[in-house]
């Protein structure tokens, strides 16, 4: 048998995921090992920037001190109990978290999938129980080009082929409305008085960054509240001070009636998501209804806190916003008149650059290889756009750094 403690080169261990592991991605040709901060280190020794932060869950950088004791503390003291018996770190967990969001309960899960899931589960039975809905006719908008997991209840209503193709039948009870479009959501509510929430990502992450307009979710929510319908944040990717704010959706400055969290919430070292609602809504769900194994174990509730309270003492939220607005404005200095960079967009420390190719070409994957080579990892998505969320631990002078190799490796491509 082999172990853990064997050495392979990076070869090696690519050809071993290919050979015994599923073909669901397709990764950088780059074998990490290590990481620290912003810092991730390949099984050579090769030091790199993390810009993608695993898709926002090493948003307190990776090793954090504080997260990972408490982590190991907990490991060592009682990782799993199930729900079947209360713990000592549940409680707690649910009391700090509902005060640092702002409502009555949380109903803890493990991916961010499930949690979307449970958020799903429960405006149906708030709408049969508290809006009167016939049973089985409940109606949730989702807006197009939506990233908000890949079970099947939510590829259903996914408008990706490539999520989406091949997994079929399909569940109902979905309607796709265009992103940023406060016509098309009020359309959609006369149009079907069964629908009961809208479901929505402040920023599209997935889709490339795509940047609502100012009011949008504002208006969304006023909208929801004529219809008396449920306005459901996935912040699972923009939450947790990603955007330069707690969560993106205070921006404008709106209160979600469901809101769903992932990914940072553990500062990548555990998976953990979150529901939250207030009572009128969380407490349609009873025992029995709804559950997991893992949701809302003494690790995940230990860690979870240490990874909010990093995340307030270390004011992570001004500094993504700060150096969010660094980066995109530097990144524009120094890109202008490049003929690959069609357009920089953002908030906070969640950009993307959009590549003047067509989504069908190698160009984004080709320019991905070059910042590797140079010590900065990002990674294409939707073909022709490259997403850079490094931690929000990154300072100035690591912005700036990570920028001229960005502009160094556009000028070279370029010619």
């Amino acid at each position: 048998m082999e172990t853990i403690k064997q050495k392979y080169s990076a070869q090696q261990l690519m050809d071993m995921e290919a050979r015994y592991g599923a073909h669901n991605y397709h990764p950088l040709p780059v074998v990490l090992s290590r990481g620290k901060g912003v810092y991730v280190w390949d099984v050579d020794g090769k030091r790199y920037y993390d810009f993608l932060s695993a898709y926002s869950a090493v948003n307190q950088g990776h090793g954090h001190p504080e997260i990972v004791k408490a982590l190991q503390e907990q490991a060592e003291t009682l990782a799993l109990t199930s729900r079947a018996f209360y713990n000592d770190q549940l409680g707690r967990y649910e009391k700090y978290i509902t005060e640092f969001f702002g409502y009555d309960k949380v109903l803890p899960m493990n991916t961010g999938a499930e949690g979307v899931e449970t958020a799903i589960k429960l405006v149906r039975k708030w709408a049969y129980e508290k809006r009167g809905i016939q049973p089985y006719e409940a109606n949730i908008i989702v807006a197009e080009g939506n990233f908000h997991g890949r079970t099947t209840t939510i590829i259903s209503f996914s408008t990706d082929p490539e999520a989406k193709d091949g997994f079929g039948p399909y569940t109902p009870g979905f309607t796709a409305i265009p992103y940023n479009d406060l016509g098309a959501l009020e359309k959609a509510l006369e149009e079907n008085p069964n629908t009961v929430a809208f479901l929505v990502e402040p920023i599209q992450g997935e889709a490339g960054v795509n940047v609502p307009d100012d009011g949008y979710l504002k208006g969304a929510k006023e909208l929801c509240e004529k219809y008396n319908c449920l306005l459901i944040a996935d912040e699972i990717q923009t939450g947790i001070a990603r955007t330069g704010k707690i969560l993106a959706s205070e921006y404008d400055g709106i209160r979600p009636d469901v809101l769903i969290l992932g990914k940072a919430l553990s500062g990548g070292v555990y998976p953990i998501s979150a529901v939250l609602a207030d009572d009128d809504i969380m407490l349609v769900i009873k025992p029995g209804q709804h559950g997991s194994t893992f949701g809302g174990n003494p690790i995940a509730a230990r860690v979870a806190v240490a990874a909010l309270e990093v995340v307030r003492k270390e004011n992570l939220a001004d500094n993504a916003r700060e150096m969010g607005e660094l980066f995109r404005e530097e990144l524009k200095k120094k890109t202008a008149g490049n003929p690959f960079v069609k357009q920089i967009r953002g908030k906070g420390l969640l950009n993307a650059m959009v590549i003047n190719d067509s989504p069908e070409s190698e160009t984004a994957w080709n320019i991905c290889l070059k910042m590797a080579e140079k010590g900065l990892l990002a990674k294409p998505t939707h073909g022709n756009i490259i997403r850079f969320a490094p931690p929000l631990v990154i300072n100035r002078e690591q912005i700036l750094e990570a920028v001229d190799i960005i502009a160094e490796t556009l000028k070279e491509y370029a010619g």
